[in-house]
C-alpha cells in the first residue's frame, strides 16, 4: 500500500494513503536513509510504502526517491540534520519586521539551505498591515534587495487580508513550505488561505517580543483548489550542515556570479588579492548584509555561532 506522509508526531506518522484513507504508522525496524544523519529519517511530504500486521498495526517499510528535502541543524545535536519537508515545489519564509523581528542573516541562511537543496524561495513579508512609516521603508528596501538577486516576495496581513489573494493563487497545484520564526503568522495565514483548516495560533512574548511555539511537528494542509501546504514548528535559528567552505559562495547566487571574476580559482572572498567580490562589496554591487551573511556560514565550525546573530 502506498501513501503520502502528511503529519509527523515524533514516533507516529500518518499516511493518507492512494485510495484516500489516513493511516497511523509507525517505523519498521531501525530504519534510516543512507548518507543522512538525521534525526527524522521520514518526513512530512515523502511517499512511502505501509504494510498493516495482523495485529492492524501500520508501518512505514519503503520509502520512495525523493524529488528534494531541506534540512538544518539539530537543535540539541549538532552532528545530526532535521529534515523540514520532502518533494517541494516551493519555500515559503515568512518574514517579519518587527514582533518578533527576523534578521537578515535568518533570511540568508534559509536561502542558501534552499539553493543547496534546489528548493525555489519566495519571501512573505506578514504583518504588513502593522508597520509604520519607518518599518515600511525598511522592508521595502528588503523586497528590493531580495528582488534583484531574484527572490520575489509578498506583502502580505493575514488578519486584514492584504495580498492572500496572491498568495491563493500561487499555491494552487503546488506543495509549498511555510517556514519562519515563531510568531511570524503561519498558522494565522494557512487559517486565511485555507478557511475552516482551524490551525493553532499563538500570541507573541511581550518581554522578549518572540512567538511562542504553537505548531509541535511539521503537518500537511491540502488547498481545495489542488496542492498541500506544509506548516512547520518555528525556528529560531538555522543552522546550516554539510557545507563545504569552497561551495558556499555557490548558494549566494550575486556572489556566485560575479566570482568568475576572481583572481583565483579557490578563492575564499576575505582577504585574497584579485577578489572581484571583496570589489562588488566595496562598490555596493553586493549588499553588505549578505556579504556577511556569507561570512557567517562560512564560519559555522563555531559551535552555536549563528545562534548570536539572531
Amino acid at each position: 500500500m502506498k501513501g503520502l506522509v502528511i503529519k509527523n508526531t515524533g514516533s507516529w506518522y500518518q499516511v493518507k494513503t492512494d485510495d484516500g484513507r489516513l493511516v497511523d504508522c509507525k517505523i519498521k525496524g531501525n530504519f534510516r536513509l543512507k548518507g543522512i544523519r538525521s534525526t527524522n529519517p521520514i518526513t512530512v511530504g515523502d511517499r512511502v510504502g505501509i504494510i498493516i500486521n495482523n495485529e492492524g498495526t501500520a508501518f512505514i517499510h519503503e520509502i520512495e526517491e525523493r524529488k528534494n528535502y531541506i534540512i538544518r541543524k539539530a537543535s540539541n545535536l549538532s552532528k545530526q540534520s532535521h529534515i523540514l519537508a520532502a518533494n517541494l515545489d516551493q519555500a515559503f519564509l515568512i518574514v517579519t519586521i518587527n514582533n518578533p523581528v527576523t534578521t537578515t542573516v535568518f533570511i540568508d541562511r534559509f536561502l542558501a539551505s534552499a539553493e543547496a537543496y534546489r528548493i525555489p524561495v519566495k519571501l512573505v513579508f506578514n504583518k504588513f498591515d502593522s508597520l509604520d512609516e519607518e518599518d515600511r521603508d525598511y522592508a521595502e528596501a528588503l523586497i528590493h534587495l531580495y528582488g534583484t538577486i531574484g527572490y520575489p516576495s509578498f506583502r502580505v496581513s493575514a488578519l486584514t487580508g492584504e495580498g492572500i489573494d496572491l498568495l491563493q493563487e500561487d499555491i494552487n497545484g503546488k506543495i509549498t513550505l511555510l517556514s519562519g520564526h515563531s510568531g511570524v503568522g503561519k498558522s494565522t495565514l494557512i487559517n486565511a488561505l485555507i478557511p475552516g483548516v482551524k490551525a493553532r495560533t499563538g500570541d507573541i512574548s511581550g518581554y522578549h517580543h518572540k512567538g511562542m511555539h504553537t505548531t509541535t511537528f511539521s503537518e500537511m494542509f491540502e488547498v481545495p483548489t489542488g496542492g498541500y501546504i506544509i506548516d512547520t514548528p518555528g525556528i529560531k535559528g538555522f543552522g546550516t550542515i554539510d557545507f563545504k567552505q569552497e561551495e558556499v559562495a555557490h548558494y549566494f547566487p550575486e556572489i556566485f556570479k560575479v566570482s568568475d571574476g576572481c583572481k583565483f580559482n579557490n578563492c575564499t572572498h576575505r582577504h585574497e588579492p584579485g577578489c572581484a567580490v571583496l570589489e562588488a562589496v566595496e562598490k555596493h554591487y553586493i549588499s553588505e548584509s549578505r556579504y556577511q551573511s556569507y561570512l557567517n556560514i562560512l564560519e559555522d565550525g563555531e559551535e552555536t555561532k549563528y545562534r548570536s546573530k539572531l
